[in-house]
């Protein structure tokens, strides 16, 4: 696969070759080469790929996806534009954790009546760089097949590249497996958040009368988590990712939330998992996402491992055992709770129906549960939105107790 460029159409004689204006260099050498767009320069990272047919903009402002470069299994991205609502990066200096993205089809005009600047725009004020025109089914199926390698995407409008370079580098990168990136994206100071979900010719709602409070551990928390948390009825704090225990519990929070986020959830939890150790024992309800799913399982003894490639789409079924029921959700990580390690006290809610791995915990001596995929993405179902409904009972029963 030295070259994955689409060039299928092009006529057997009297053509020219366009310009290669961008390259993916995979650390084994395997040189991708296409048409650039977004920013220009390179960025090294892990190369991940991603289901989902829509919400592009939300994906690329995740900051769970700090350290990868996305591949778009969809052809057409970018055909609806941006917008300046759909961002799920509530702290600026991570709205560039993405190192970059890979797509198939060019950009077409934005044919939407939200949009507000054209993907390609919205990607160079960023500093993101896309390379397009790759056959992104084979490159798929070489993460299938091989894991997420680690590479550099580079885009250089004049079409010259200094490859053994870009090799080196690709090589020479340790990648996410060890890796701590919270610091790039959780807050540098707490603050408030009031905000609730958008409506069609409304925009977003504002809590103004709460009758909870949490405290919300960034680790790279999206925004629509906030304002769905909001929306039932909370004042919620957000706080830095090593905010320490007697700091959060000074605050006496009604319940304690742990966000996403990107890395390596066992580097993390070096200096994670003390804290939610003082506050699981303080019984305070908790309720964990993604990266806080996994801190909550490595705060209760158990371990996590890389995945081979990650789960990252919004089309995973998973089975929630407390209910029978099987939900369709947005996944984004690539790390897992290892099952085997979890303690008595741990009791497995969730599973992937894709590979059997463990989605969601719950504490049976304490109030805390967790789950590894995103129920606030809401990915056309609502399936997992009762998850948040199911923290606000557990802080009210708590409150009443």
């Amino acid at each position: 696969m030295a070259s994955v460029q689409d060039s299928s159409t092009a006529p057997a004689s009297g053509w020219t070759k366009p310009l290669t204006t961008a390259v993916l260099v995979l650390a084994d050498g395997t040189v991708i080469e296409g048409f650039g767009l977004g920013a220009s320069g390179h960025a090294v990272g892990e190369v991940c790929f991603n289901t989902a047919m829509t919400g592009y903009q939300e994906i690329l402002t995740d900051p769970s996806y700090a350290g990868q470069i996305i591949t778009f299994t969809f052809p057409h991205i970018g055909n609806v534009g941006t917008n300046e609502e759909d961002s799920e990066t509530v702290n600026p200096a991570a709205a560039s954790g993405v190192r970059g993205l890979v797509m198939h089809a060019p950009v077409t005009g934005p044919a939407n009546f939200r949009n507000t600047r054209h993907l390609d725009q919205w990607l160079k004020v960023r500093g993101i760089v896309g390379i397009s025109g790759v056959d992104t089914r084979a490159l798929t199926s070489l993460i299938r097949e091989k894991g997420m390698p680690n590479a550099v995407i580079a885009h250089a409008p004049d079409g010259k590249f200094d490859l053994e370079a870009l090799k080196r580098e690709a090589a020479a990168w340790p990648g996410i497996d060890g890796m701590d990136l919270v610091p790039s994206v959780t807050t540098a100071q707490r603050y408030d958040w009031k905000a609730t979900t958008w409506t069609l010719g409304e925009g977003f709602g504002v809590q103004e009368a709460p009758t909870r409070r949490v405290v919300a551990l960034d680790y790279g928390v999206k925004s629509n988590i906030l304002r769905l948390l909001a929306k039932a009825g909370c004042a919620v704090t957000v706080v830095p990712a090593a905010t320490s225990a007697e700091d959060i519990l000074a605050m006496k929070p009604d319940g304690v939330f742990l966000s996403n986020g990107p890395g390596d959830p066992a580097e993390t939890g070096k200096y994670a998992v003390p804290a939610i150790q003082k506050i699981l024992d303080a019984k305070v309800p908790t309720f964990g996402i993604c990266l806080g799913h996994q801190m909550m399982a490595l705060a209760v003894g158990a371990k996590t491992e890389k995945m081979h490639q990650g789960h990252h789409g919004a089309n995973h079924p998973v089975m929630d055992y407390t209910t029978n029921k099987v939900e369709i959700v947005s996944m984004n990580h690539g790390f897992a709770v290892d099952p085997k390690t979890l303690p008595a006290n741990a009791k497995e809610t969730h599973r992937s129906l894709f590979d059997g791995s463990n989605c969601g915990i719950a504490l049976t001596d304490r109030p805390a549960f967790s789950v590894q995929h995103h129920p606030e993405a809401s990915p056309g179902p609502q399936d997992s939105h009762y998850l948040f409904k199911r923290f606000v009972d557990m802080m009210d029963k708590a409150k009443g107790a």
